[in-house]
């Protein structure tokens, strides 16, 4: 090789390693700058034993299905803490007893992620119910109020009618409301009582998910409601344990149903919550004072520990998740 030619083959060398050398070099300017300019400060760690308050509780009653705004202490759903970052922005969410408990927690996060939210609700719970409306439209989001008793066929089609025409679609349906009544014995739990309970937990979302999915695109996605009773009932909660077994097979059956149609379907299976569910009917009063109590964390969880999860479940980032259950349980029950 040549003299001249050896300049050559240095110089050719010679201005790779620099352009390597500048490729390498630009991504940790890169990665350094946003470091710098990070918009979050860092957050303090909370000892999840004391973050909320621990029973004894004090008794406490409220007709069916009671009112979050009169519990003692009030349930925590995020109205305060629960900041969002975009994850659902343009989505469209129906969310069933979205006035109280998981269904409320869920309504606040979805907003504050950028969904439009539409919640039904009993219609004596109208007081909880606008209250989360007015959240809602103060994240800058549309919020549509349906009101109506999901044990009527009927109105189970028109529920999802109106969530459709108000929002401008749908591609979320989070199936959450539950009636939960505490009996000592199957004696005494009436035919009546047996049906309303199967009516609203089992057959409403049966008839919302028929009329949900002609509007749902794939990329959509359906939560279910489900309980660490559907794997460790309690002898007092016969009726409600069963549908919450029925709940978390339907998620597992429908997910191989309608997973190639690109149609998501999960669950969320809470230990012990703190919800109107418990001061109207869902727990003894013995029960109630010592809610939470045999959980590992040593206290009942708040629906707002719970919203990240229906967050997780409705984000596209969760594009491989079907047919799984996510627990919420404080060391109690499974999954």
């Amino acid at each position: 090789m040549n003299e001249e030619n050896k300049i050559s083959r240095r110089k050719v060398i010679g201005g790779l390693g620099a352009g390597l050398a500048a490729v390498a070099v630009g991504p940790v300017f890169g990665a350094t700058e946003p470091q710098a300019n990070a918009p979050y400060a860092p957050l303090s760690l909370q000892d999840p034993t004391s973050k909320y308050p621990k029973p004894p509780f004090k008794g406490q009653s409220q007709p069916w299905p009671g009112l979050a705004s009169k519990m003692d202490p009030k349930p925590d759903h995020g109205e305060t803490s629960y900041k969002g970052s975009g994850r659902l922005a343009g989505r469209k969410a129906l969310i069933t007893g979205g006035d109280s408990g998981m269904g409320r927690a869920a309504a606040i996060a979805y907003a504050r992620e950028g969904a439009d939210v539409a919640i039904n609700y009993f219609p004596s719970e109208e007081p909880d119910a606008r209250e989360v409306v007015a959240l809602i439209k103060a994240a800058g989001r549309k919020a549509v109020a349906i009101p109506g008793d999901l044990r009527d066929e009927a109105f189970c089609k028109r529920l999802v009618d109106e969530a459709v025409r108000g929002l401008g679609g749908l591609d979320i349906v989070v199936s959450n409301a539950g009636r939960q009544q505490a009996h000592e014995s199957i004696l005494d739990i009436s035919t009546e009582q047996f049906d309303w309970t199967m009516k609203t937990n089992i057959y409403a979302p049966f008839w919302i998910i028929k009329a949900a999915l002609p509007h749902l695109q794939p990329g959509s996605v359906i939560i279910g409601t489900t309980s660490e009773q559907a794997y460790d009932p309690s002898p007092d909660l016969y009726d409600y344990a069963q549908t919450k077994a029925a709940t978390m097979n339907y998620v597992k059956s429908l997910a191989k149903q309608l997973g190639p149609k690109g149609i998501r379907v999960c669950g969320v299976a809470p230990g012990p919550i703190w919800t109107p569910l418990q001061v109207s009917g869902g727990a003894t009063q013995e029960k109630l004072k010592n809610f939470g109590s045999d959980a590992a964390l040593g206290r009942p969880g708040q629906p707002a520990e719970l919203a990240s999860i229906y967050v997780q479940l409705a984000d596209s980032g969760a594009s491989y998740t079907t047919g799984n259950i996510y627990g919420a349980g404080g060391g109690k029950g499974q999954p």
